[in-house]
């Protein structure tokens, strides 16, 4: 199922469509360029044939911007990664994003979303409670920085249902 936004700006429309094999590349690409320590070709490859992942890539003409990840247990997922290349950013391509894959995930029978949060990240920070994610705790020095710092995660939920 693809689900279509607009985006006049950059002269075309933007998609939300589930992820293949084909962009592993791609997303091992754009998680290293958002995060500290990005996570490889090999492990995007994993996620995608997992059975309890949920990838979905956006795509923009033919370029792929973003992506969302979860993996399911039960009725509960969590959010692994979600990033949109730094070039599009602060254009609500990651609430739409994020809003699609959540409604996907609804339609697999997850009636409850958590993750984690880099607790000074505040543009993720704005997103998930833009989206209706709650705190529901905090990890003390859970992500450590390239120059040592150790920093505090929020954790946070969302019900679906």
């Amino acid at each position: 199922m693809i689900t279509w936004l607009t985006e006049w700006w950059r002269g075309g429309a933007a998609a939300v469509e589930p992820a293949t094999l084909r962009d592993a590349s791609r997303l091992a690409q754009l998680h290293g360029a958002s995060f500290h320590r990005g996570w490889g070709e090999g492990e995007f490859e994993s996620m995608l044939t997992g059975r309890n992942t949920l990838v979905h890539r956006l795509r923009i003409g033919r370029n792929t911007v973003g992506f969302a990840v979860s993996r399911m247990a039960a009725d509960e997922a969590e959010i692994l990664s979600i990033a949109v290349a730094e070039s599009h950013r602060g254009r609500g391509l990651s609430r739409n994003l994020l809003l699609t894959h959540l409604g996907h995930l609804a339609g697999r029978g997850v009636r409850t979303v958590f993750l984690e949060v880099e607790e000074n990240n505040q543009p993720a920070r704005r997103l998930y409670d833009r989206t209706g994610f709650s705190v529901a705790g905090r990890r003390e020095r859970y992500y450590r920085e390239a120059n040592g710092e150790q920093l505090n995660a929020v954790l946070m939920r969302r019900d679906l249902s």
